[in-house]
């Protein structure tokens, strides 16, 4: 019980910070910045990123965990 709430809280909050990502440009396309040159991702563009990451790396944790216990 407890592994699928947190499932779907992980995958509420993947959504969100997927969905706060601007495709392509990143944050600073939102406000005007909108250059097409390779930068690195600074402030809330890396928090996001790096936001993604572990959201993803522990919903997949869960689902794993979650279907261990129930062929178990």
């Amino acid at each position: 019980m407890i592994l699928k709430v947190a499932q779907i809280v992980i995958a509420i909050l993947l959504m969100l910070v997927i969905l706060l990502q601007n495709k392509g440009s990143g944050l600073s396309g939102v406000f005007g910045g909108g250059d097409n040159i390779y930068r690195t991702k600074r402030g809330v563009e890396k928090t996001l990123h790096i936001a993604t990451i572990v959201l993803a790396v522990l919903f997949f944790v869960i689902s794993l965990a979650s279907f261990i216990i129930v062929q178990g």
